[in-house]
């Protein structure tokens, strides 16, 4: 039997196998250690980080972190762990080890943290390092396109959550998350409430799915399984949920709240499911199942009642446990058969029955059956659901049942339809997975199982510490099996009896639904690609507008652009009746003579037809200023001054003589239009000049850097310290621009020439 999967010794021997698969275990360990603890109640540790700004840089250790950080680390072991003979032959695999533990961090960080800033940092992490993983397998045009588009539409919401960050750290005057949690009255009766709202759920919205943001998660699909798995199970979709729990104390509990994520929620979890039911490529079945999933979340937070919240977080690890479970099958089943077809693939448990039990376990627990941990969770979202008020107990218990429904055929169409019945004949001959892929499945199923059958140990140390956290208040969570015949029991037989029925009839659904989309006219997928393609006609349309070639040009549209904000400015605000008057009085002729200087060169240097000339009258009102600082006691200034401008003739003129000759655009001796700019330009500058002069003083900086210069940096002439010292890295960043320019300019010297010598006057 051919065996297409890397030897051991060519892949679990290396480097970065073996780090990637120990750095989460360890991790895992270390957190599982302090289940008992956090039990108890949460934990804060942290450091200043940017003391000048109150930035802490400090990690909140609480049920709901915990629960995040075990999935994180737990399935990411199991995930590193398959990848190590997934991909170990890869040349490029230390690439991809290095991408998924960056993402690894950054979720870890982002769950972990306990600062908006820190939050927002690792939130941004998660988005590149998942652009690199959707991205690895750069050849393709399908995953940079899947990359670029989950980059561009979390990223976006990145922004949009950055807003809601800095808006929210106004509004409770800090920054600290373990702080912001306990001002949920005050937040919620500031102004500013649903704006903070609207950017946060912005945030979150985009980076879970949620329609109608929801295009760019089955398309990434194009990473390879492991990706998948972890993506979808454990990390980053996962993100905008942790969000929404989060801040659950500080933003829920308001109509606005309930409404948008009920509203929102419920529409992304049946929609996602009737789209899992169109696929015939199984992962992307599971990619949509991985929609619903975040949709209910979504709509159980926001129910926001002591059921709702006990039911998000047991289907948050509901689902962490049988979605990585089955994308981890799904890769083992590619790799043996080389096809993902539901409709092609059948009786492969035959061929691998351990494949097919590990299946089967996640997918029983998928389709809410008992004893698995799946069945509780289906329980107790409806008895969620029914416990709301009016239409919202309607509406969230019809949205879970439909999608539980859906979610029972799924689970026969991935994991009982492929493995039951006679082997059929695949692009190659199927044969079991090794150990290292198989371990995480079957460890991942079985914990579904046990989960099930002690659930207790589930809600004491997990689920109730995070309810906990989600709540703001302790309150009292008991998880059972077995809760009696009710409603709840009721609607589950209804599910398994409905579901069954759509899975009977699946084929004929998915025609259907088939020939439905054929005929939509809406495609959001399309639509995106219609977005972008209008944003490329933009950015053309606006570069050819404004990018024309001509200095000119570009020169004029700053002036005017000066002219015109400023200006308005000071007429909409009246500031021109503030600017005192001009007077001769007490002017010494000296200065008289310094000023017609100045005035002679401008003069000059607008009149003239000759470069040379111009840049000799554009000299002498340098050195009129130079010595303007010399009378009023500044030599120091005045010498760099002069420097500057003697230079600047010198190498100008020097310069000039090996440019290429260009023709004058123009022979226009006056052009109105420059001179407008420039005369307002003059003008502007100078009543903003004489209003500053007219404002008191403020000796603030100037009393700081004359008590702080000698006794910090040991320097007694101040501006020379703040230039060297208080202000080191900005004149760093200034030589180096000037030396990239001086640099620049040889080069394009050194290639000029003069085709045709100009005239001088």
């Amino acid at each position: 039997m051919a065996d297409d999967y890397p030897s051991v010794d060519r892949v679990m021997g290396g480097p970065a196998g073996w780090i990637s698969i120990a750095f989460p275990t360890i991790l895992f360990l270390y957190f599982l250690g302090l289940l008992p603890e956090i039990a108890q109640g949460p934990q804060v540790y942290g450091f200043d980080w940017v003391p000048s700004l109150g930035v802490q840089l400090s990690v909140l250790l609480d049920g709901l972190s915990m629960t995040f950080a075990l999935l994180i680390t737990g399935i990411g072991a199991a995930v590193t762990l398959y990848s190590a003979r997934y991909l170990g032959d890869h040349p490029d695999y230390p690439r991809f080890v290095s991408y998924l533990l960056m993402f690894m961090v950054g979720m870890l960080g982002l769950v972990l943290a306990d600062n908006l800033i820190m939050l927002f940092v690792f939130w941004e992490i998660t988005t590149i390092a998942s652009y690199l993983l959707i991205g690895f397998n750069a050849d393709s045009a399908a995953s940079r396109r899947s990359a670029l588009q989950a980059l561009l539409v979390t990223g976006t919401g990145g922004l949009i959550l950055l807003a809601g960050l800095i808006v929210l750290g106004t509004v409770a005057g800090t920054s600290q998350l373990s702080q912001i949690v306990t001002m949920g009255d005050m937040i919620r009766a500031h102004p500013w409430y649903l704006g903070i709202l609207l950017l946060f759920l912005a945030g979150a919205f985009t980076k879970s799915a949620q329609v109608p943001f929801h295009f760019w998660l089955p398309n990434a699909m194009a990473a390879p399984t492991p990706v998948s798995a972890y993506l979808h199970s454990a990390t980053m979709v996962k993100a905008g949920v942790f969000l929404m729990a989060r801040m659950n104390p500080a933003l829920g509990g308001t109509d606005a709240w309930f409404w948008i994520l009920t509203l929102f929620g419920g529409v992304t979890a049946v929609f996602a499911s009737v789209m899992a039911l169109r696929q015939t490529d199984i992962k992307q079945v599971l990619a949509y199942t991985t929609l619903m999933a975040l949709g209910t979340l979504t709509m159980f937070i926001g129910a926001g009642t002591h059921y709702a919240i006990v039911a998000a977080m047991l289907f948050l690890v509901v689902h962490s446990l049988y979605k990585a479970a089955l994308f981890l099958m799904i890769g083992i089943v590619d790799h043996a058969t080389g096809t993902r077809d539901a409709g092609v693939l059948g009786g492969l448990s035959k061929a691998m029955p351990l494949t097919g039990l590990a299946a089967a376990l996640a997918a029983i627990s998928m389709a809410g059956i008992p004893p698995m941990i799946g069945f509780i969770g289906k329980e107790f979202m409806y008895k969620a659901g029914m416990g709301l008020d009016g239409f919202g107990a309607f509406w969230v218990t019809a949205m879970a049942f439909a999608a539980s429904v859906l979610m029972f055929a799924v689970g026969g169409i991935v994991a009982l339809k492929p493995f039951r019945g006679d082997l059929r004949p695949t692009p190659t001959t199927p044969h079991e997975g090794p150990w290292a892929m198989l371990a995480g499945p079957l460890v991942l199923g079985a914990l579904s199982l046990i989960f099930g059958l002690l659930p207790g140990v589930l809600g004491h140390y997990l689920v109730g510490p995070a309810t906990h956290a989600v709540f703001g208040e302790v309150r009292e969570v008991h998880l059972y099996l077995w809760g009696g015949i009710n409603m709840a029991l009721i609607l589950s037989l209804l599910t398994f009896l409905a579901g069954w029925l759509v899975y009977r009839r699946h084929q004929a659904i998915r025609d259907r639904l088939a020939a439905f989309e054929a005929r939509s006219p809406i495609d959001f997928d399309a639509g995106w690609d219609r977005l972008l393609d209008g944003f490329k006609a933009f950015a053309a349309w606006q570069t050819n507008l404004i990018q024309t070639g001509s200095l000119q040009r570009y020169m004029a549209v700053m002036f005017a652009t000066f002219v015109v904000m400023v200006g308005g400015s000071y007429l909409i605000k009246g500031a021109f009746q503030g600017v005192p008057g001009l007077s001769a009085e007490g002017v010494h002729p000296i200065q008289w003579t310094v000023l017609g200087l100045i005035v002679a060169g401008a003069i000059l240097t607008v009149w003239t037809h000759s470069r040379m000339t111009a840049i000799a009258g554009m000299g002498a009102s340098g050195i009129g200023v130079s010595l303007i600082f010399i009378m009023f006691s500044a030599p120091d200034v005045a010498i760099t001054q002069l420097l500057v401008e003697v230079l600047v003739v010198v190498l100008v003129s020097v310069v000039m003589l090996r440019l290429p000759y260009l023709p004058r655009r123009s022979k226009t001796r006056f052009r109105t239009g420059h001179a407008v700019i420039a005369g307002g330009a003059g003008l502007v500058t100078t009543f903003l000049l004489m209003s500053v002069m007219a404002t008191d003083f403020d000796r603030r900086l100037t009393s700081f850097f004359e008590a702080a210069s000698y006794p910090e940096a040991h320097g007694r002439n101040i501006v020379n310290v703040i230039l060297v010292d208080f202000r080191a890295l900005d004149t760093f960043g200034e030589i180096t621009v000037v030396a990239i320019a001086a640099i620049a300019a040889f080069a394009l010297l050194r290639g000029a020439t003069r085709r045709k010598p100009e005239e001088e006057s």
